[in-house]
């Protein structure tokens, strides 16, 4: 239930100075509840930076607005679908995807991508959990999949990690970006006498509930609260829509998410600043005698909210029939500003939209976890003996290894926009219809925010930069999905308010305004909490489609690498996956060297100096290398002796997670080192790509031999994995 606290429904009756009825507290219990109010980050978003040159529309809309130029606008956001997916994850996930597209269109943009970002427990072992995990991983996959299929919206990119947190849970994360005229953006307005239409499909007993079941712990299997996906149904209400709005027929546009029509309504009438009149017999409902709490609070799917007039109402009414989309004029714009609920014409619910809309905020306190200077002083493990084994360990882990056998089930190219397939380049690519292009990458990284939330929220955010800029884009705009436990713990709070400063100070600096995003509490089962799991949506702008880059090397290219190596081990996929360690110190962000070392290699690729680019990231330099050989079918020769670094140990160096690193392969070694040595970074050519082996030499001394073969047959394990 949307169980309001005796604080708040005190709170309630004291704004109403009246009792609230049943269905009264139903509607508020919905619209208040973590997952739709905000109520205990609201006070700390606040704090984000969402102006810059581009921004139309920032963040607190269905969807954040950046302006692209010629006249066109890019919209993003991002969403959460976590306790539906551990629950049921083919419907959980679908419904997530169906959920984010609907957020698109509700700005009167077309969807043209959309992105995964997904958390699962390990799926490698023989145990209960790790078939549990499979199963989980391989119907949410399914889920996604399907439906952004059925719809016609390509799935171009993602990213996936596995951590024992994650036991019996997964979180989901889906984003789209959507394309359109500046002057189609539906700007919600209305005015009094104007009406109100739901559309779409009919509204069930399920996902009753789901807002609240969302801002609790998982701790029981509640199905009643999952939504059913009807993806044919959501492509009728997309082409409908967008008909619509080319015909300027419509003023306002809300989709049906959390909450149901609770939040729809009160949100949109507080919106406008207007009040809603409307009539519950008018719902078309997909069963029988349901209640005026349950149509409120009802979460079913592929439902929209349109606000027109009476002269357009016709021919909003036309483009629903054509499309065989049911609707029905559900009620009127008042002058006042409340919302009125009636069912067959008593009033059952009368109450300020405001007051609905804006749940009090939570007043939560913090503390610096216990386990956090624990975690810093861990023994460092014994350096093996084989590095080539480690290294082809690395590629095999689940989290590292290619995803091929994820975005082989997804439709990427669907639309003709896709430039580069996923698994080609560090983030994904499409074409927009004035020259231009747009790259747009997720990335999270639960291990390292566990050990350390701010370095490790400023570490996903440098992450994104990286691949956004390795793809020859300019970063323009940052979404942010902020998972954590319960924020009543004050522990799990703090690590939030610490990934919020991160935000604040990284997109502060590098001017790149955070334009929507999500917080997702309550992420816990009764094995525990989550680690704290930040997700960074980066968006860039390609100006000319010469600039594309790609990470396959080609035989003969120089290799240079860009930044310094730490022996910052911490959160490391060689301690985490290959010692089975969870802690030390993690790789550092220095927000002047990473802005720097970012910059120069963007003016390289513009140059058109550079053939490939790659980031070091998961996995370190050897791992970044061992995927660029792959990619491009070369072996690799590089000697460590010339490589920038402070590490004592050769694993350190070799596996090491350092921040602000980049790798390029080049034809044209001079011209590079010339324009490096001007730009006052840290730099140097380490190697070729040659031969079909993946070398690294100290000076004389072979340190790793490994067979391109042996590589390949590592990293593209996830298949075999995914069969048994």
């Amino acid at each position: 239930m949307g169980v309001l606290t005796k604080q708040e429904l005190q709170y309630l009756e004291e704004k109403l100075k009246r009792k609230a009825n049943e269905i009264e507290q139903d509607i508020v219990g919905a619209e208040w509840s973590e997952h739709c109010s905000y109520k205990s980050s609201k006070k700390y978003l606040r704090l984000l930076p969402t102006k810059g040159r581009r921004v139309v529309v920032g963040p607190g809309y269905d969807a954040g607005v950046l302006d692209v130029g010629d006249g066109y606008v890019l919209t993003v956001h991002i969403e959460s679908h976590n306790h539906p997916s551990a629950v049921e994850p083919f419907g959980g996930a679908a419904t997530g995807v169906g959920g984010v597209i609907r957020d698109i269109m509700s700005m009167g943009t077309r969807p043209i991508a959309v992105l995964d970002a997904l958390r699962f427990a390990p799926i490698t072992g023989k145990g209960k959990a790790a078939s549990k995990s499979k199963w989980l991983f391989k119907n949410v996959v399914k889920g996604i999949a399907d439906y952004g299929n059925c719809i016609g919206i390509p799935t171009v990119g993602g990213e996936i990690e596995f951590d024992p947190s994650f036991e019996d849970y997964c979180l989901v994360d889906v984003a789209s970006i959507g394309f359109g005229k500046k002057e189609d953006i539906v700007a919600n307005q209305a005015n009094v006498g104007d009406v109100i239409v739901l559309a779409g499909g009919s509204t069930g007993r399920d996902g009753i509930h789901g807002a609240s079941f969302a801002s609790k712990a998982l701790e029981a299997e509640n199905r009643s609260a999952v939504q059913i996906p009807d993806p044919f149904l959501e492509k009728l209400l997309l082409e409908a829509t967008m008909e619509a709005v080319k015909q300027g027929c419509i003023k306002g546009i809300k989709d049906l998410g959390g909450g149901g029509l609770s939040c729809c309504l009160s949100e949109t009438s507080d919106t406008l600043g207007k009040g809603f009149d409307v009539e519950l017999s008018k719902v078309h409902t997909r069963e029988g005698g349901m209640t005026p709490a349950e149509l409120m609070i009802s979460e079913s799917q592929e439902r929209m909210l349109y606000v027109t007039d009476n002269a357009r109402l016709p021919a909003l009414q036309a483009v629903l029939d054509k499309y065989e989309i049911k609707h029905a004029v559900l009620g009127t714009i008042q002058e006042h500003q409340d919302l009125i609920v009636r069912n067959s014409g008593d009033v059952v619910a009368q109450m300020p939209s405001h007051l609905v809309a804006h749940a009090p905020l939570a007043d939560r306190k913090l503390k610096k976890p216990a386990y956090l200077d624990k975690l810093q002083k861990v023994k460092q493990p014994r350096a093996p003996a084989n590095l080539g084994k480690v290294l082809l360990s690395l590629l095999s882990s689940p989290t590292i290894a290619s995803k091929r056998w994820v975005y082989q089930q997804y439709d990427h190219e669907v639309g003709v926009r896709t430039v580069g397939k996923p698994g080609a380049g560090d983030a994904a690519v499409m074409r927009l219809d004035n020259g231009k292009l747009v790259a747009i990458k997720l990335d999270g990284n639960s291990k390292h925010c566990y050990i350390d939330p701010y370095q490790g929220t400023l570490g996903c955010l440098s992450e994104g930069r990286r691949n956004i800029i390795c793809t020859g884009a300019e970063p323009v705009g940052v979404v942010d999905h902020l998972q954590f436990a319960s924020p009543e713990d004050p522990e799990i709070y703090w690590t939030f308010t610490q990934a919020i400063d991160a935000i604040v100070n990284y997109c502060k600096f590098m001017e790149i305004p955070v334009v929507g995003g999500k917080v997702s509490f309550y992420n816990e089962t009764a094995k525990g909490p989550i680690k704290p799991s930040p997700v960074m949506g980066t968006l860039g702008l390609i100006e000319d489609a010469s600039h594309v880059t790609r990470f396959a090397l080609e035989p003969g290219d120089s290799i240079f690498v860009v930044g310094n190596t730490s022996s910052e081990m911490g959160g490391s996929e060689y301690y985490e996956h290959y010692h089975g360690i969870t802690g030390g110190i993690v790789p550092q962000v220095n927000l002047e060297t990473d802005r720097k070392n970012g910059d120069s290699v963007l003016k390289l690729i513009k140059s058109g100096l550079v053939n490939c680019a790659h980031d070091c990231g998961k996995g370190g330099l050897a791992v970044a290398l061992a995927e660029m050989a792959i990619a491009g079918s070369t072996g690799v020769k590089v000697d460590l002796n010339s490589v920038p670094n402070s590490c004592k140990r050769m694993d350190d160096l070799l596996f090491s997670e350092s921040h602000s690193r980049y790798i390029i392969g080049t034809q044209d070694a001079a011209s590079v080192r010339r324009m490096l040595s001007s730009e006052g970074v840290a730099f140097a050519e380490i190697g070729r790509a040659q031969g079909r082996n993946i070398e690294f030499t100290k000076g004389k001394n072979k340190v790793v031999r490994l067979a391109l073969k042996s590589a390949e047959a590592g990293f593209y394990s996830l298949e075999k994995t995914m069969q048994r």
